[in-house]
């Protein structure tokens, strides 16, 4: 036996083994990829998911002008799309609420109300014409086979639009997500002709629903930016607002929703709630008497789904790669990929006119000269095309038999081959009859101008992109007007407009605070969001949200609802230090600490205690008397202490 291939064999068995572990890893990543590149995020040439891309590939196909059933549609996008009739019916209806690729007939559901749109059988759609013009073009689309081997698909539409940017769009992937919010219709356009004109823009995004939006945060829809979104609230009179316009990605039934539970909370006053949204949004609500619609509108941007955020993930596959951009960098890839599409279009129509022009040019000279007489006795298909090719260069020179001097022949833009001579054979004798010089001049004239009209366009190509984007603004622009006001939200104080819900009481001996000890010492009327400040026998304090019960710690000298940044409310305190037996007096704020963490007013000397301790509101000072022990070597044993004579520092100050 050999040893040495025994090794060898055993070596390269050992080599092909998949462990488990290693099976694992491999199909995740596989799987990963698959649903990052094949289902959730978009990619960058054109702006969709394979499932929405598939969709508008059959409705092109299936196009006739009219309406065809919905559940039609999604069995014709089956034949392309491996993933089931719910996930092409829901990517479907989606794209039609965003009112701009597909012409929509029957119920297709409401945005704004959260209803659902009506089953597949009973609506119908069509591409729109705006579609037609921006997607499709078979001669600049690249192909693939679909998923069976049975038809082809494209592998991205040639799109000359930035659409991403326009519908918006959102996936979850494995390990990655897209958030990529809706821009308007005009201002992305406009945006585009900046981008060609080399001049700055910026876009902003634009929603459906109306609304307000503060971009002060947006970042250009970075990773780690914000948008922050708002109804449009309405005061009809002292007792009645009306919300008339909602946020992004809020229905009226979700919005009624967390009204209902803000008011049920306390935090918000609201006797009635009224949904008269019809064609228009229209959620009335009637307030409680003696309550402010100001602070109810403060209220409800605070406590309810009046005011939502939302962070930008604009992810996209490029070059079957997800990468995280800025919107305006989505912006100018899609602006310089239309114009790349552009010129595609502009060079095949160009080889097209050019064939049309030689074909004519040959056709014109084969029927003028009475060439066709020549074959008359040509007794095989051979000679024909021999005797046509030498009648036909009587009369026209070509790049490989140039003109030459004093030559009156007409120079033809290729070389002739036998396809064109075979195509003359072909010229049916009534056409012959019947050809008319003067049309047919005037036919190649049109031909030649619509030729140098190309060549001019794909000379001046970036004007003639931006001709392109203002046609389409002028054809399609009309209604898209940004409907979300553009404005910075001033920031709402949560402490001014919450309603006291609760109650504060405390256990001062045990050392607990809470809102479920009714039994024990009232303090004062609160929130049930509030958080509470509590100061103990040893000079020790802290912040805790309030719930039930609490433990704050045992002798609670002094307890309150605390209010961040509070920089009026001044404590004054006397305690003695455990050490030294001294007492100190010092006054200070507490204006931001860290909730549940105990701090010490004091030096942290064991035994030390609190002597003497208020709190005041408006950093009132007071002048207490003191009284030495008789033990004291002090002669003045018996005096007053102003604390108006302490500056006011932070918690952490030395003591005076």
């Amino acid at each position: 036996m050999d040893l040495h291939n025994l090794h060898n064999d055993s070596t390269h068995n050992s080599e092909d083994l998949l462990t488990l572990n290693g099976m694992y890893k491999e199909y995740f990543l596989d799987y990963a990829s698959y649903v990052i590149l094949e289902r959730a995020v978009p990619d960058i040439d054109d702006g969709l998911k394979p499932v929405q891309r598939r969709i508008l590939h059959a409705m092109k196909e299936m196009d006739d002008g009219r309406y065809h059933k919905v559940a039609n549609i999604i069995g014709q996008t089956m034949q392309y799309h491996p993933h089931g009739d719910a996930a092409i019916g829901d990517a479907l209806v989606n794209m039609g609420q965003k009112d701009l690729l597909i012409d929509c007939q029957g119920n297709w559901g409401d945005v704004r109300t959260g209803d659902s749109a009506a089953a597949p059988r009973y609506i119908e759609a069509r591409l729109t014409k705006f579609a037609l013009e921006v997607l499709f073009n078979p001669q600049t689309t690249d192909w693939q086979l679909t998923y069976d081997g049975r038809k082809k698909e494209p592998i991205t539409l040639p799109v000359k639009f930035p659409l991403v940017l326009s519908q918006g769009v959102e996936g979850i992937a494995v390990g990655l997500s897209t958030k990529i919010l809706p821009h308007n219709f005009i201002e992305l356009i406009n945006a585009s002709i900046k981008i060609l004109q080399g001049k700055s823009f910026q876009i902003f995004p634009d929603f459906q629903t109306g609304g307000m939006v503060d971009v002060g945060e947006y970042q250009d829809g970075h990773r780690g930016g914000r948008v922050k979104i708002r109804a449009k609230i309405q005061q009809v009179d002292k007792s009645t607002l009306n919300i008339i316009e909602l946020p992004f990605g809020v229905t009226t039934n979700s919005l009624i929703d967390s009204i209902l539970k803000a008011n049920d909370k306390g935090q918000i006053k609201i006797k009635k709630v009224n949904d008269n949204t019809a064609k228009d949004v229209e959620i009335q609500l009637e307030l409680m008497p003696g309550v402010s619609p100001d602070v109810t509108i403060d209220a409800l941007y605070a406590f309810t789904d009046c005011e939502v955020s939302y962070s930008p993930n604009a992810c996209v596959i490029v070059d079957n790669k997800p990468l995280f951009l800025s919107v305006s960098e989505i912006l100018k890839i899609s602006t310089l990929q239309t114009k790349e599409l552009l010129r595609r279009e502009l060079e095949i129509k160009k080889s097209e006119l050019e064939e049309k022009w030689h074909n004519a040019s040959l056709e014109k000279i084969f029927i003028e000269n009475r060439i066709y007489r020549d074959i008359e006795e040509c007794e095989s298909f051979e000679e024909v095309i021999t005797t046509i090719d030498a009648g036909l260069k009587k009369y026209v020179a070509t790049p490989s038999d140039p003109l030459k001097s004093g030559d009156t022949r007409i120079m033809l833009m290729r070389d002739i081959t036998e396809d064109d001579i075979t195509r003359l054979t072909e010229i049916k004798i009534k056409r012959i009859s019947k050809y008319n010089k003067f049309k047919a001049d005037e036919m190649m004239a049109q031909l030649l101008a619509d030729l140098e009209q190309v060549k001019y366009d794909l000379e001046h190509l970036t004007e003639f992109t931006i001709a392109y984007f203002e046609r389409l603004l002028e054809k399609y622009g009309k209604g898209r007007e940004r409907r979300t006001i553009i404005t910075s939200f001033d920031t709402i104080e949560i402490k001014e407009v919450v309603a006291n819900n609760a109650k504060l009481y405390v256990d001062r001996v045990e050392g607990f605070i809470g809102m479920g000890m009714k039994k024990d010492e009232f303090v004062s009327d609160c929130s049930d969001i509030a958080d509470i400040i509590a100061f103990t026998r040893d000079g020790k304090f802290k912040v805790v949200r309030i719930a039930d019960k609490v433990f704050v710690g045992k002798d609670i000298i002094h307890t309150a609802v605390w209010l961040k940044s509070d920089d009026r409310t001044t404590y004054n305190m006397i305690y003695l230090d455990g050490k030294s037996g001294k007492a100190y007096a010092k006054r200070f704020n507490v204006t931001a600490i860290t909730r549940d963490k105990e701090y010490d007013l004091t030096q942290g000397s064991k035994g030390s205690k609190v002597l003497y301790f208020t709190s005041n509101a408006n950093g009132e000072s007071e002048i207490v008397n003191i009284q030495l022990t008789q033990s004291s070597t002090a002669k003045k044993k018996v005096f007053d202490f102003d604390f108006a004579e302490l500056a006011i520092k932070g918690r952490a100050c030395k003591v005076m």
